[in-house]
């Protein structure tokens, strides 16, 4: 049986966006989707008239879009969040085609909120935003010039979703409780303080370890009840040190 679609479980979030229009233009082509729900993350500039004009339909969109200083916020009640990058990076994780990732995505609606993350016009977003979110996806296109206008990342990614929610099952087994964006920040904090009062974890020289521990958690998709195991192990360990 299909599912209804599960649409209105994903945010698209928009990260410290340059120019209001863009803002306009990705509401329309969410909309056009059956997308609603926008988050905009440090915009340099509110969405105005010139948002309003380019959202053309789609103003209710960019009405009820909330606004929130970082992207910690964004995500804290979100169980999945994909991070959009046309540019290879650093990371120890490869981006994967969003096409093929799509479908995770609307799976995942059945087992808590998802996010589509979207960095800002000229950089896109930065490694330490690519780290909070669980899974790095990108838009192929042609190599020669792969960077798309954020608001068409938006439509193309948009429409993926749509295709693969019309094919979406819904799955017979009892759906998970995943843990969401602030439970697993709380998770790797109170590790990372564990580690590093060990002396395992190098305070001068973090970066590398730390960023597999949060892939390593995102790979895992724990639940709720799991993270909440893995603090009270955490709080037993310390006790006997």
């Amino acid at each position: 049986m299909k599912a209804k679609l599960p649409l209105s479980r994903i945010a698209v979030v928009l990260s410290r966006t340059s120019h209001p229009g863009n803002i306009g233009a990705a509401a329309r082509a969410m909309k056009t989707m059956g997308l609603r729900d926008l988050v905009l993350v440090a915009p340099r500039h509110a969405p105005g008239a010139e948002a309003v004009a380019l959202a053309a339909g789609a103003a209710d969109v960019l009405e009820q879009a909330r606004v929130l200083p970082t992207l910690a916020e964004a995500l804290a009640d979100r169980a999945l969040a994909f991070g959009f990058s046309a540019r290879g990076r650093d990371l120890s994780h490869p981006a994967r085609d969003w096409r093929a990732a799509a479908p995770e995505a609307i799976a995942a609606t059945g087992e808590g909120l998802v996010a589509l993350v979207f960095g800002n016009e000229t950089s896109g977003l930065s490694n330490d935003e690519l780290l909070s979110c669980q899974r790095l996806v990108s838009i192929p296109a042609d190599p020669g010039y792969p960077s798309l206008n954020l608001a068409a990342a938006v439509q193309v990614a948009c429409y993926e979703l749509s295709l693969a929610a019309s094919a979406f099952r819904v799955p017979q087994r009892a759906p998970r409780a995943l843990a969401t964006g602030a439970e697993l920040e709380r998770l790797h904090a109170r590790l990372r303080e564990a580690l590093l009062g060990s002396g395992y974890l190098d305070p001068a020289e973090p970066g590398r370890l730390d960023e597999r521990m949060r892939r390593l958690a995102a790979r895992l998709a724990l639940e709720t009840e799991e993270v909440a195991i893995l603090h009270g192990m955490i709080a037993s360990l310390a006790r006997r040190q």
